[in-house]
């Protein structure tokens, strides 16, 4: 309790504090529409919100699968071998720093428009760079003399990968898949933007301020946050089920603990 109260209370207080400032300085919507308004809209498009979070979510969820996927697999691959990690480094800077609005329009022209897929991959995409570089940092923590133990027992690379590596790397590994986590639903939304399917969160989004429609575009960025939320608490949840040993430890207690790297 003593996590979760402060930041709810701070999001009272900020909500309050932009009621006031719009009702008192009668900001325009299109400008800055009332929370009391955005909630409006919220409730009368509840059904519509529902259905384009499921598209979204879907979308964020299995990209983020994809992208965790690949990017376990290729800091694997990395972490055994300093010439594939020498390639393998300079491709995930690259991919990282290839911005989502030339992605998307790529992958819709490359796939067909009515398809989930030029999103799932942007999302993967995105995805993919906080697993690998954190993982693969996870991977590297092993000390030298396990090494040399496992070494001296004539154990293969993979199989002290698979004994050693992995599980002393499983904190680092849920500190990326927490940041992709967000990563992962901002990619969905924003990849919606730029054609293809009309059915998620960032195509109401852009469909509603076209229409000057502010509060209703605003009660969409609202669904979408409370996605990302959703899919972030799912991500901490997950990382405290696997590491039971940590719930007790000065490191997190809970799911939305955070693993220091």
């Amino acid at each position: 309790m003593a996590v979760v109260l402060p930041p709810i209370v701070f999001g009272i207080v900020v909500v309050a504090l932009w009621e006031a400032y719009v009702q008192a300085y009668d900001i325009k919507p299109y400008l800055l529409p009332a929370p009391s308004e955005i909630w409006t809209q919220f409730r009368h498009s509840f059904r519509v919100i529902v259905d384009t979070s499921k598209a979204t979510g879907s979308n964020a969820l299995v990209g983020l699968a994809v992208g965790l996927v690949t990017g376990l697999l290729a800091a694997l691959v990395a972490a055994s071998s300093k010439i594939v990690d020498g390639l393998l480094a300079p491709i995930a800077a690259a991919m990282n720093a290839i911005p989502i609005i030339a992605l998307a329009p790529l992958f819709n022209s490359m796939f067909s428009t009515t398809s989930a897929v030029p999103r799932r991959l942007v999302v993967a995409i995105v995805v993919f760079f906080p697993v690998y570089v954190n993982t693969v940092r996870g991977l590297r923590q092993v000390p030298d003399v396990q090494r040399e133990l496992m070494r001296s027992l004539a154990v293969g690379r993979w199989r002290f990968a698979r004994t050693v590596q992995l599980p002393g790397a499983i904190p680092y590994l849920f500190t990326g898949f927490r940041v992709a986590s967000s990563l992962a639903v901002i990619a969905a939304v924003v990849a919606e933007y730029f054609g293809g399917r009309q059915n998620g969160l960032g195509s109401r989004i852009t469909s509603a301020a076209a229409n000057t429609a502010y509060p209703r575009a605003w009660a969409f960025v609202l669904a979408a946050c409370v996605l990302g939320i959703a899919v972030y608490l799912i991500a901490g949840l997950l990382e405290w089920l696997a590491t039971p040993w940590r719930r007790g430890s000065g490191s997190g207690s809970g799911p939305g603990s955070t693993a220091r790297t």
